[in-house]
């Protein structure tokens, strides 16, 4: 059983109540408390030393990530953060200044962003450092952006570049909250994810939830330089296509609009944010399924990304 079957299982009966907008199924949870104006985010992540990182990545790197990957689901729903939680689990000899430097990465985000850091957890963890994150946001209640408005016709957006992360992107990626503050305030966003698990994965996750399908152009993925390099170095079976399919862990933002606000955006983000890329890398459609268009002609796409378990 791999990650996405062992969701669908344990969410299958989940209890709810009145608040809840938006349960499992979406980057962050959204609930309504009677705020005349605002619903509330709940995010939580862990990174594990192993999996996330290696124990000879810089602590403050590691640190970053940790609160890094809950912001960029922030983004994903437009909102923007506001308190989190830190649950350490570490192994019983553990060097204590590694740690404060761990800390030291979280809190300099944290400042970055306005987050407050309120508590937490410690507690032992046998063989590796475990570190969890809760984080609290809030968005207003007309420009909360889920996975399911996705429409036919709507052109695919993408920021940055994809692919090749593990050469360090992973830990120090930008989250990208005020690209997705001026999206919603400017344009009107039909669905948005963050990129964790590829490309591939992660447009699925869009697909699904808004019942479309969609049209990638080969031609448009932006493909990182890391993922080139990765490529001519000699990554049996992985062309730099395939890497900014699958790679993951890019931390980008994946969105729909329609396709008559394509030209305005891209001028549009060109000036308020010209050093971040922006591109458009297909369409939604109607028909069921994910392709991709190739100088050889449209084909069912069957790379994913990173998946737990598998």
């Amino acid at each position: 059983m791999n990650e996405f079957e062992l969701i669908a299982k344990l969410t299958r009966s989940l209890p709810g109540n009145s608040t809840v907008v938006t349960g499992a199924g979406d980057d962050c949870a959204v609930l309504d408390l009677g705020l005349s104006d605002r619903y509330l985010l709940l995010k939580t992540d862990a990174v594990v030393e192993g999996v996330h990182f290696v124990s000879t990545a810089a602590p403050e790197k590691i640190g970053h990530k940790a609160l890094a990957r809950c912001l960029s689901d922030i983004a994903a729903m437009a909102g923007r953060p506001q308190a989190a939680l830190i649950t350490l689990a570490l192994p019983k000899t553990f060097d204590p200044e590694f740690i404060q430097r761990i800390y030291d990465g979280v809190n300099a985000l944290a400042l970055r962003h306005g987050v407050a850091i309120v508590g937490g957890e410690t507690t032992t963890n046998p063989e590796c450092i475990l570190i969890s994150v809760s984080l609290l946001g809030d968005v207003p209640k007309n420009k909360c952006i889920l996975r399911s408005g996705a429409k036919s016709g709507d052109a695919i957006f993408v920021t940055g570049e994809l692919g090749g992360s593990i050469a360090g992107k992973h830990l120090d990626f930008e989250p990208r909250l005020p690209q997705a503050l001026w999206l919603t305030d400017n344009f009107a966003i039909h669905s948005m994810i963050d990129l964790s698990d590829g490309l591939a994965n992660d447009l699925r996750h869009i697909l699904k939830a808004s019942h479309v399908g969609a049209e990638l152009l080969s031609k448009s993925i932006p493909i990182s330089r890391a993922a080139r390099s990765q490529a001519k170095a000699g990554s049996p079976g992985k062309t730099p296509l395939l890497a900014a399919l699958g790679d993951g862990e890019d931390f980008e933002l994946l969105f729909t609009l329609a396709s008559k606000d394509a030209v305005s955006l891209l001028d549009r983000w060109k000036m308020q944010f010209p050093d971040l890329r922006l591109g458009c890398i297909g369409k939604i459609t109607s028909a069921p399924g994910l392709k991709l268009r190739d100088e050889t002609g449209v084909h069912s796409l069957e790379s994913h990304g990173y998946i737990h378990f598998a």
